[in-house]
């Protein structure tokens, strides 16, 4: 593969890598618009099924530029001195199913009002006692300013609560890395020759990344079109590659830049600028209830989604149930085959079940319980649980090569049908790289559901978004957030369901973990057990 040529044109400043069957392209964008690098281009199967506004990637994934000069530590958003007030100060009382409005106003370390937007904020309406929280709507108005919204949905006190995520500054770090780097991480390939012989080399997505890209191994995976790249091995051939394993963190940040995402003005509590407040009651009722509809694939995603009272999750999309004991989720699960497909977030959903119902048995398959697969089954009621990961990008412990299987692979392997739910959950192993890598696994993954319900529309397939958790440049808030665009704009027309883990672990004033707690995977389940009770 040792054969690229380099090209530009002279109207459109792109250019091309060439080799015999690959095309590789980058595009140069406006520092306001998110780029793409160079990377193997999906299957023609795959490359014309996405939505149009997917494929419009500088709209979706648009977000306020930081102008400026980025040296002064001091001149970017501090948690410290940016402060919230009521946007109407007189008034005087709440009332059930009202909302509440605040004013933001971002200010620099020496408490100077900021001038343009593009900080990553969160906003959270509580009710400690309560166990309730939702999260509120954050308008940026490209002015240091922001209005926040949040909705009244129970009865009692509730409390604003406010975090700097990343400032405006951190988030310009962020989108630099999308633009600048190709890669944040690499990957390790294990070749072995007949003899237990073992050589390791550096994989990546793209052959440019892996240390050799004058010779390397291209593998291409025949139901998704999509290509993998390892450096060639010193004396072992290409398909001797047995094995699979994280790489290295690279550092593409410089210091000044790590001041930017540092510990101490990331993820940060805003000092209290809204008293609490009292919600009354209205015509006697304490709660917004969710819609009477049931949960069906297809249902209208609203904003919020829902939100936590007495630590349980209340659907504003559909009418969630609980599922509290294990003869409840039995009998949901009866005679369902569940293939959850994805990251180890959608691990804990397996786990959750698996520790829950006793009589969920798991099957010892002899496999790396990282990457799967794995399988729990409950014969009595024809339950069957299964659960493995996406192939690379995977960052994992040492696992075969053969047990990666593409999503677009199993996928094609499913006959469907009322009692076959497929679930997907994917995103944390994305951020690591530009969103072109994601859009073309969005490709292959949507043809292949859209094949799947052309062929059986009662198969239930479920999308769970990505949640918070990560802050850092491999894996920031702000980048999961723009995969959680693609992922919804992917998927957004057709009749799949959403679990937004996004807002559900975004609700309660919860440290943020990549893995949530049990509390956060128990209203995740419930929820997809809500979908599932229908299909019944």
């Amino acid at each position: 593969m040792g054969c690229f040529f380099f090209l530009k044109t002279q109207t459109t400043d792109s250019f091309f890598f060439l080799c015999p069957q690959i095309l590789y392209i980058r595009v140069s964008w406006p520092n306001s618009m998110v780029p793409l690098p160079p990377q193997p281009r999906p299957a023609c199967k795959s490359s014309g099924s996405l939505p149009k506004e997917l494929l419009d990637l500088t709209h979706l994934l648009h977000w306020p530029p930081t102008p400026g000069d980025a040296g002064d530590l001091l001149a970017s958003t501090s948690p410290q001195t940016s402060t919230y007030h009521l946007r109407d100060r007189s008034q005087a009382s709440y009332t059930l199913g009202g909302s509440l409005e605040a004013i933001l106003v971002a200010r620099d370390h020496q408490g100077r009002p900021k001038t343009c937007g593009g900080d990553l904020f969160r906003a959270q309406l509580l009710g400690p006692h309560l166990k309730a929280g939702v999260p509120g709507d954050i308008q940026d108005l490209e002015n240091g300013t922001y209005l926040l919204s949040f909705p009244l949905l129970w009865a009692g006190q509730a409390q604003v609560r406010v975090q700097l995520i990343h400032s405006s500054e951190a988030v310009r770090v962020l989108r630099g890395i999308w633009r600048d780097q190709w890669a944040t991480v690499d990957f390790m390939g294990y070749f072995r020759g007949p003899t237990g012989y073992e050589e390791i080399v550096t994989c990546n997505v793209n052959p440019l990344l892996t240390g050799e890209e004058e010779s390397t191994c291209h593998y291409k995976d025949e139901d998704s079109g999509e290509l993998w790249f390892c450096a060639r091995p010193p004396t072992l051939p290409c398909n001797s590659l047995v094995g699979h394993s994280s790489g290295h963190y690279w550092n593409v940040t410089t210091p000044h830049e790590e001041a930017l995402l540092a510990w101490n003005v990331t993820d940060k509590v805003l000092p209290q600028g809204i008293s609490p407040i009292w919600v009354a009651k209205e015509s006697n009722k304490s709660l917004v209830l969710s819609p009477r509809q049931p949960c069906h694939p297809g249902i209208p995603g609203p904003k919020p989604s829902g939100f936590y009272h007495q630590d349980v999750w209340h659907s504003l999309s559909c009418s969630g149930r609980s599922f509290s004991t294990v003869d409840s989720i039995l009998g949901c699960l009866a005679g369902h085959v569940v293939h959850m497909m994805g990251d180890s977030t959608l691990r804990q959903w397996w786990e959750y079940l698996r520790d829950t119902v006793p009589s969920l048995k798991p099957m010892d398959l002899h496999t790396t319980y990282q990457t799967g697969p794995l399988m729990a089954v409950e014969t009595a009621r024809g339950i069957v649980l299964h659960w493995r990961a996406h192939s690379w990008p995977l960052r994992s412990l040492h696992t075969p090569v053969a047990s990666l299987h593409s999503v677009v692979r199993e996928l094609g392997g499913l006959a469907g049908g009322p009692h076959t739910v497929v679930v997907l959950g994917l995103g944390a192993h994305f951020t690591t790289f530009p969103p072109s890598v994601f859009v073309q696994r969005l490709a292959g993954i949507r043809a292949a559901v859209a094949a799947l319900l052309a062929r059986e529309p009662r198969t239930l397939v479920v999308i769970k978004l990505a949640n918070t958790g990560y802050k850092s440049v491999y894996g920031s808030d702000w980048f999961t957030l723009q995969v959680n665009r693609l992922l919804r704009a992917a998927f957004a027309d057709l009749r799949v369901a959403f679990v937004d883990a996004w807002e559900m672990t975004s609700s309660l004033a919860l440290p943020d973990r990549i893995h949530p707690g049990r509390l956060i995977v128990r209203n995740e389940v419930n929820f997809l057990l809500s979908f599932i009770f229908l299909s019944t």
